[in-house]
């Protein structure tokens, strides 16, 4: 039996004047899976995963993420998904509990489970003994399992994950993609870009943009096996050669 959808696309443009961004992108994304959006700069993944997170307006197309309607209920979107940016996204002049503290409460939790929260990530994340040291002093690897765990904190549908481990050792990728697995067994919906495509082979399936376009859509298996391809890196590659973009948008 077919899981259910929790972001259906369909023909989803946007336009910036004469220049297309995303042109007519269709695709669908389970509940609890593991979707790899991939693309060189240039691509337009930046473009449609605003779109995706009500934070952009599309030209035309259809979309909804989570049950609602991108058009209509920008904000309803934004309250039941989870974000973390390629940028870290807290606040280095507040310490880990105050982080934990306060996008908990901007996740709309009630002080019992602000509390309640805060004391069971400061747990699994093994960070009590930090729990009064600022962020900004956490090595890089800890900020962003820190920034994963805060974006998940309120147990949204869906978290989208934009490079989340640009610039962090292979031992640190590894232990935040068990983090990303478990997310996925919970039944939350991941949503994930990346530039290391050893990365994309952990993805349930993987889609790759080209100039505004999905070029390939499908199980990393399927995808080398399709392209007579040994890694995806190679996937990567064969369809990357097509694009003629050369700044993100």
């Amino acid at each position: 039996m077919e899981t259910e959808k929790v972001i259906i696309v369909k023909d989803l443009t946007k336009s910036f004047g004469d220049f297309i961004g995303t042109n007519a992108i269709t695709f669908d994304v389970h509940k609890g899976e593991i979707f790899g959006f991939l693309g060189a700069n240039g691509a337009g993944k930046t473009t449609a995963m605003r779109m995706l997170c009500g934070l952009s307006r599309p030209s035309s197309g259809e979309a909804s993420v989570a049950g609602y309607d991108v058009y209509k209920y920008p904000e309803e979107i934004k309250r039941n998904i989870g974000y973390m940016s390629q940028k870290f996204s807290l606040y280095e002049d507040l310490t880990v509990k105050e982080n934990i503290r306060f996008y908990s409460g901007i996740y709309g939790l009630n002080k019992s489970q602000i509390h309640e929260k805060t004391s069971s990530l400061l747990d699994q994340l093994h960070l009590l003994n930090e729990k009064d040291s600022l962020v900004k002093s956490l090595p890089l690897g800890w900020k962003q399992k820190l920034a994963f765990s805060i974006a998940i904190v309120h147990n949204p549908a869906i978290v989208f994950l934009d490079e989340p481990t640009g610039g962090v050792d292979p031992i640190t990728r590894r232990e935040f993609w068990e983090m990303i697995y478990q997310a996925s067994a919970n039944g939350t919906t991941v949503f994930v870009t990346t530039h290391y495509m050893d990365e994309a082979e952990y993805c349930n399936r993987v889609s790759i943009m080209v100039d505004g376009k999905i070029e390939a859509l499908d199980t990393p298996s399927n995808l080398k096996r399709y392209h007579n391809a040994k890694t995806m890196d190679d996937v990567f590659l064969i369809l990357a050669r097509k694009a003629q973009r050369q700044a993100d948008q």
